[in-house]
C-alpha cells in the first residue's frame, strides 16, 4: 500500500521562510534546467541556479553558503524561460535575506574600494544595491 505524503510534509520550516519572503512555491520547479542553461553569469557560480533551487525544495539550508545567491544578477532570464513561472530572482533574494538575518550583510559598503565600483557594469551595481539595501 501506498502512502500519500502531503505538502505540508514536505514543507519544513526552511522551505516555509523561503517561500513566504519570495512569494514562490519552490516544489513547483520540476528541475528542468532551463534558468541554469539561460543564465548570463552562471560560468561565475559555485552552482547552478536549478543547483540551488534543488536544495532551497529540500531544505537544505547549506544553500546559504553558496556565492550563487550573491553573483545572481536578478536579470530575470531564468524567469522568462521558466515553464513553471517561478522568478528564482526572488528566490535569491529570500535566501540572501535569511543569510544577512543570520550572519549580517554578506559584503559591506567599506569594502569595496571607489575606483573598484568606479569599474563595475551598471547591472552589478544595481544588482549590489537591491540585495544589498535594507
Amino acid at each position: 500500500m501506498r502512502t500519500r505524503i502531503s505538502a505540508a510534509q514536505v514543507r519544513g520550516a526552511f522551505v516555509e521562510q523561503v517561500e513566504a519572503i519570495s512569494g514562490e512555491n519552490l516544489l513547483a520547479c520540476n528541475q528542468c534546467g532551463k534558468c541554469s542553461a539561460g543564465c548570463p553569469v552562471a560560468f561565475a557560480m559555485d552552482m547552478l541556479p536549478s543547483q540551488v533551487l534543488r536544495l532551497a525544495q529540500l531544505g537544505d539550508e547549506t544553500v546559504l553558503e553558496a556565492d550563487t545567491i550573491w553573483t545572481c544578477a536578478a536579470c530575470q532570464t531564468c524567469a522568462s524561460r521558466c515553464p513553471q513561472g517561478i522568478e528564482l530572482p526572488r528566490v535569491m533574494e529570500a535566501l540572501r535575506l535569511i543569510q544577512m538575518e543570520r550572519h549580517g550583510d554578506h559584503l559591506g559598503s567599506d569594502r569595496l574600494a571607489p575606483e573598484t565600483a568606479g569599474g563595475l557594469p551598471q547591472l552589478a551595481v544595481i544588482g549590489a544595491l537591491r540585495k544589498f539595501s535594507q
